[in-house]
């Protein structure tokens, strides 16, 4: 990897703050570094409150929502509630449908599926809607780019809201409400809600026109932090309330479908980071292997008994995704050793039988051993389709721009997309694609980077910084875990490697020149460096800091990100 120390804060902004809030001088520039430079920043940073979300009627187009809804309760119409397969949208439709359930029972739930109608608004759902005399659908986590749909809808006297959280095109589409807070004419405070999120603000805003505060609607924050946390939106602002009180339901009274997840795992506590590896891919595998609505059933159950149920459907899903994407994944590395193209500057690969619903995950899997842009095809009906994803400061969006002329459509943004083309054209596709990707790319992108956070002695690890250190959680974008940098460290000869390949390293790390404890560390994937380090051999060393729980018991553990020789 290369290293990249972030650069120096504000000198005076730092020392103000180590002042005022009585903390290590490396505590305020972490703080410094997040954009907190006053008292008042760091208290609602450090003490997050409910009382601290925006009034929902901010958003654009909420009083428009808030009344249609009422206007279908008194009516007694038909409700559908619509979202997309993935993490964000079925956890949207299971909020909103057992919200609304609670005191109103014509409502039904319709997540589309991933390969007979694809993603957002469908023309199936909106035909579904018509055949069973629904006469509003709320849409989450879509629909903001639906123009085409919601006008079909329109002609079948179907009103939509639509709660979105993706950035619109130049035209809105003729809802009866639009919320999205990207909306360029939304001047609603915080920008990076997810879909679940958008959602929430709804229900908010119809508990607040009842009279009620938002300690009602705390039991739900459960599904908004899983959201939150699987859609990998920045965790500050509304998005860090919201995720820090949904932690506290998720490790205190999460819904039986949630609990039912966690049981799966030994543990005491979950953080996002739990949420984001062993949650969110079970509840995703659903949409992935079989249908989103195998995930809205869980996430829904009133009882323990159903919910272990269903999730037993939900883990032997997300087992089967993990085999295929575990045997995709080598055959797709052992594709490009045959093609000789180890040394190209993209990864580009098919095969007409692997799972469409694995691929975009194989692309990750890929950039883990060739460190570049990647796209996986696979047949989808009479023509490829494909996953891209991308690397940092490589614009894969742009890049799929200048080889339009061979594919029939194709979306996303900088870092992920998706595509489709006509067989007879991938060939032509592929060389076109390798050689915008060599003329664009510098070489530098070519090889990861790790931000380091701060320069640490071993010293400065104090009861009381690791304790104000554990209060910068919920990490996650915007907030990552820091990654500090601590020079000329040894091995005190506990060291082994783990894993089936011994591909991991558990280490006991001191530092050489002072008298600072030792740490347990542990460095996934760094087997291969272990050779390396035999006992007081120095080394500099990145790594986070992380609680870890053993048989019952929490001790701090480093996480080496990665090392090099002093």
């Amino acid at each position: 990897m290369r290293w990249n120390l972030k650069p120096e804060v504000d000198k005076n902004t730092v020392s103000h703050l180590q002042k005022v809030l009585g903390v290590d001088e490396v505590i305020a520039r972490l703080l410094v570094q997040r954009g907190i430079t006053t008292y008042e920043e760091a208290k609602q940073f450090f003490r997050p409150a409910l009382s601290d979300l925006h009034d929902p009627y901010l958003m654009k187009d909420m009083d428009k929502a808030v009344m249609r809804l009422e206007k279908a309760f008194e009516r007694n119409e038909k409700i559908l509630v619509f979202g997309d397969y993935d993490v964000d949208g079925t956890t949207a439709v299971a909020l909103m449908s057992s919200y609304i359930q609670r005191f109103y029972a014509a409502v039904d739930t319709y997540i589309p599926d991933r390969y007979g109608e694809g993603y957002g608004i469908s023309y199936q759902g909106i035909d579904y809607a018509s055949d069973n005399g629904i006469s509003l659908i709320v849409a989450l986590d879509c629909g903001i780019k639906s123009i085409e749909h919601i006008a079909y809808a329109n002609q079948k006297g179907i009103d939509f809201i639509i709660c979105d959280h993706h950035l619109p095109g130049d035209k809105l589409p003729d809802a009866v409400a639009v919320l999205d807070p990207k909306r360029a004419d939304c001047s609603y405070p915080y920008k990076e809600l997810c879909g679940c999120g958008v959602g929430f603000k709804l229900i908010q805003a119809l508990e607040q026109k009842k009279g009620h505060t938002i300690e009602s609607l705390v039991p739900y924050l459960d599904l908004v932090a899983t959201a939150i946390a699987a859609d990998i939106v920045p965790i500050t602002g509304e998005n860090r309330i919201l995720a820090y009180f949904g932690l506290q339901v998720i490790n205190t009274g999460p819904r039986p479908g949630i609990k039912a997840l966690l049981a799966l795992y030994n543990q005491i506590s979950f953080s996002i980071t739990d949420i984001v590896f062993k949650v969110a891919p079970k509840i995703n595998a659903a949409g992935r292997i079989e249908h989103g609505n195998f995930a809205v059933a869980l996430l829904t159950k009133f009882t323990m008994e159903e919910a272990v149920a269903a999730a037993e459907k939900i883990v032997a899903f997300n087992e089967e995704r993990r085999s295929l994407d575990q045997s995709i994944t080598v055959e797709a590395l052992n594709q490009i050793i045959e093609n000789k193209e180890i040394n190209n500057k993209s990864t580009v690969v098919f095969n007409a039988s692997w799972h469409k619903g694995v691929i975009g995950i194989v692309a990750s899997r890929l950039i883990e051993t060739y460190y570049r842009p990647t796209l996986v095809f696979t047949e989808s009906g009479d023509y490829l389709a494909a996953s891209a994803r991308s690397v940092k400061n490589f614009d894969i969006y742009s890049a799929l721009e200048l080889c339009s002329e061979h594919l029939i459509q194709f979306g996303g943004h900088m870092y992920a997309a998706g595509m489709t083309l006509k067989k007879e054209n991938y060939l032509a596709f592929k060389n076109k694609f390798e050689e915008v990707v060599s003329d664009r790319i510098e070489e530098k992108d070519l090889i990861p980077e790790i931000e380091i956070d701060a320069i640490l002695n071993f010293t400065q690890l104090t009861d009381k910084f690791l304790r104000i250190l554990k209060q910068f959680e919920p990490f996650g974008p915007g907030n990552m875990n820091p990654v500090f940098l601590t020079r000329e460290v040894y091995d005190t000869g506990y060291g082994k490697t783990m894993g089936q390949k011994d591909e991991h390293i558990r280490l006991f790390v001191k530092q050489a020149k002072n008298a600072a404890p030792g740490y347990s560390a542990v460095g996934f994937n760094l087997g291969d460096q272990f050779s390396k380090l035999y006992p007081r051999q120095l080394f500099d060393m990145l790594y986070t800091i992380e609680e870890h729980e053993w048989k019952g018991n929490i001790t701090w553990q480093m996480q080496i990100k990665d090392l090099q020789m002093a």
